[in-house]
């Protein structure tokens, strides 16, 4: 009942956010594996990059895993992510990642149409995490984050938190997560308009099947945006599937109903919403590489690597 008590404060008194205008790559899913089951990673339990989903689920990773990830986006954007995790005995586990966005380069000019030359804009997201464990099979976890966005040499900054609980029922394969992220303020903001942080509330759970080798993910997200009824919060869901095949092949897939409202054009949809996605194991690394569509913009390919050290 403690953890069920638990749970349901955060949910209920967390702020309700209306706009959310800046520092926007934050919401991207950077990790294959995760864009693949279309971002329900808050309940994951065995891969780093869950610490940018949830900071609770880093306490169930075993050894010193790290992980590298590279998004292909649209035109010339281009982004990329780091994680790593150990554990310190006594002391609890730690995790630290970078996330990085490159929107390439453009060209300057003044008020007459005069080329003065190129420019470009970048943003970093740096993330120092700790996690430890509550009760038994209940563990939560909390990221500190500083963020830098520059664009033709301005800059601004910003900090903020993420907060995470995990609970997991190992005899049944059941992974419950809740987490809020990116709540912060910040230092220093563009021409001294202040912006909001995409802040993101979300639940989720997964549940690995016992006589079938397959993982499913599902994630209710943006829980704090407000909404005209409580129960249309729940409204923006993803859901994701994991196969595996042997013991060196994942196949895996997801689906976004945000994502295929927001880019479906008139009647037509396409593919949008959807993401799959392949992981081979080669030796003691894990390469995986996502799929995901934008219906007719066009689609993001992700790569990733990963191994434990």
């Amino acid at each position: 009942m403690k953890k069920i008590l638990v749970f349901a404060g955060i949910l209920f008194i967390s702020p309700i956010v209306f706009a959310q205008t800046t520092y926007d790559f934050l919401k991207l899913d950077i990790s294959p594996r995760a864009a693949a089951v279309a971002g329900s990673f808050v309940a994951n339990s065995d891969d780093p990059n869950v610490m940018f989903y949830n900071p609770a689920g880093i306490n169930l990773l075993e050894g010193t895993p790290v992980s590298f990830s590279f998004l292909k986006y649209l035109m010339d954007i281009n982004s990329a992510s780091l994680s790593y995790s150990r554990e310190f005995a006594g002391i609890g586990r730690f995790a630290a990642g970078v996330q990085y966005i490159n929107y390439g380069t453009f060209t300057r000019a003044d008020e007459t149409g005069t080329v003065l030359g190129d420019f470009s804009a970048g943003e970093m997201a740096l993330t120092i995490g700790y996690g430890n464990e509550l009760d038994k099979n209940f563990y939560y976890g909390a990221n500190v984050k500083f963020i830098f966005s520059s664009i033709a040499g301005v800059s601004s900054t910003a900090a903020a938190l993420d907060l995470g609980l995990h609970y997991a029922i190992p005899d049944v394969r059941w992974n419950f997560g809740i987490s809020i992220l990116n709540f912060g303020t910040q230092l220093k903001s563009y021409y001294g308009v202040k912006e909001d942080l995409p802040l993101d509330i979300r639940v989720g759970l997964s549940k690995e099947l016992e006589k079938l080798p397959f993982r499913f993910y599902l994630s209710f997200n943006h829980l704090n945006e407000q909404q005209n009824k409580f129960f249309d919060r729940f409204a923006q869901v993803t859901v994701g599937g994991e196969f595996k095949l042997g013991q060196s092949m994942r196949l895996r897939f997801g689906y976004d109903n945000e994502k295929r409202k927001e880019l479906k054009i008139g009647t037509i949809a396409g593919l949008a919403g959807i993401s799959v996605g392949l992981g081979i194991k080669v030796k003691t690394y894990n390469i995986d590489y996502s799929f995901s569509s934008l219906g007719s913009m066009g689609a993001l390919h992700r790569f990733g690597v990963s191994t434990n050290l």
